[in-house]
């Protein structure tokens, strides 16, 4: 069984990793679990330690934009394993961890527009810690289970079913009746289906993460 950790021994335990090379964590979970949060956590409280030590890098930068995802039809599952460009993204993670540019550009996804954005975060060679996030990235499926080998440290936010649905209500509050329940039962929690039972086992387990709860990760 995976070591269940809290979000403070987890900032410990990356403070402490010895050397000066690259380091790679992965945080995966479903929808609705709070990685991207947990991240900017981390590398909140590594940066709060020594300035320019970390970033993140989200897996959402590499989804498959709409023009595509309209041509295959695939629009109405947008965030499902198949609508991201899992090679672009290995390509990416390999070259964060051979890590020999000055600095790499990578794409963000903005949740406002649906559509990520190309270039919109740069990652200097300084930074030693790399927070990787995102829904798949510990699914054990081709072409997603060849990333395995790119972490160092893998992390899985385990939630509670119930409070993931609680959750995706809420960030979609502002769809109504059938275009809710097709966002939902549709896509986000078949999406969250396929994240809990098809995911590898982790390093390292985080239970219960409460996005909203701002003392989690402190600095120092």
């Amino acid at each position: 069984m995976p070591q269940t950790i809290t979000i403070d021994a987890l900032c410990k335990k990356l403070r402490a990793q010895p050397g000066t090379e690259r380091y790679l964590t992965a945080i995966a979970g479903a929808p609705g679990s709070g990685k991207s949060t947990l991240a900017d956590k981390l590398a909140e409280a590594l940066n709060d330690e020594t300035p320019g030590s970390a970033a993140v890098l989200p897996m959402d930068g590499y989804h498959y934009d709409d023009t595509v995802l309209n041509a295959r039809g695939w629009r109405p599952r947008k965030g499902a394993p198949h609508t991201f460009d899992v090679a672009g993204f290995a390509h990416m993670l390999s070259r964060m961890r051979a890590n020999c540019d000055p600095e790499i550009a990578v794409p963000v996804f903005d949740r406002s527009i649906e559509i990520a954005r190309a270039g919109a975060r740069l990652i200097p060679q300084s930074v030693r810690h790399v927070i990787v996030e995102g829904n798949y990235l510990l699914l054990n499926q081709a072409p997603w289970d060849e990333l395995a080998a790119q972490f160092d440290l893998t992390v899985f936010l385990e939630v509670p079913f119930a409070e993931l649905e609680r959750r995706l209500a809420e960030r979609w509050g502002a769809l109504q009746g059938d275009e809710l329940i097709t966002k939902m039962e549709g896509n986000d929690l078949p999406n969250a289906r396929t994240v809990i039972r098809e995911s590898r086992r982790a390093d390292l387990v985080v239970e219960h993460f409460d996005a909203q709860d701002r003392s989690q990760c402190p600095s120092g």
